[in-house]
This record gives structure tokens, C-alpha cells and sequence, in this order.
């Protein structure tokens, strides 16, 4: 029954969901930092220490393909890219505030 359940894509617990789409190096911090204010990519290089622009790019693109962020162009001098919740994003802080409470 297990192994049917994880063939087809669908999770056991509706908390796996989330984990999924939070699971990979750097995305529980990026979304924590996008809870707080705008992101920028230059700023999360300095925020988040031992992370790199490979990985950094890939977790922001992820949030971004699961709908979590959205990257919104800047067209002020100098141009820039900000990241910022999605309303899907948003419905998600509820739910992590109590999972810090669990710690």
C-alpha cells in the first residue's frame, strides 16, 4: 500500500506536501528571509553564509516553478530583480510559525 501511494505522486501526510516543496539546500532559509522582506539575489549571497550563485539560482528558479515566489524586474536605476511571496507563499506562514513552535 505504501509503495502503491508513492507511485502515484500523492502523500500519506498533508504535511509532506509542504515538506516537499520546502526540501532542497537553501529553500527553508530563502523562504524564511522572503517571510521578512524583498529579496535580492546579491543580498541572499551575503545572508546566507557557504551558499554559492549555482545553488542559490536553482533554489530561487524551484520556489519560483512551485509558485512560492514570484521575481518581479525593478525598472528603476540601477535595474534589479526582487523576489517576493506569492499569495500561495503567504498562506504557507501560519503553517511554518507553528512548525517553529514544535522546536
Amino acid at each position: 500500500m505504501t509503495t502503491k501511494n508513492l507511485r502515484d505522486g500523492k502523500e500519506t501526510c498533508p504535511a509532506q506536501g509542504l515538506l516537499k516543496l520546502l526540501s532542497g539546500k537553501w529553500k527553508p532559509e530563502i523562504f524564511r528571509l522572503a517571510v521578512e522582506a524583498p529579496l535580492r539575489f546579491s543580498s541572499l549571497l551575503r545572508q546566507i553564509h557557504g551558499s554559492n550563485k549555482q545553488t542559490l539560482s536553482v533554489a530561487l528558479r524551484e520556489l519560483e516553478d512551485v509558485g512560492l515566489l514570484e521575481k518581479v524586474v525593478i525598472k528603476q536605476k540601477p535595474l534589479h530583480i526582487e523576489y517576493n511571496l506569492t499569495e500561495k507563499g503567504k498562506s504557507l506562514i501560519p503553517v511554518l510559525k507553528q512548525l517553529e513552535g514544535l522546536s
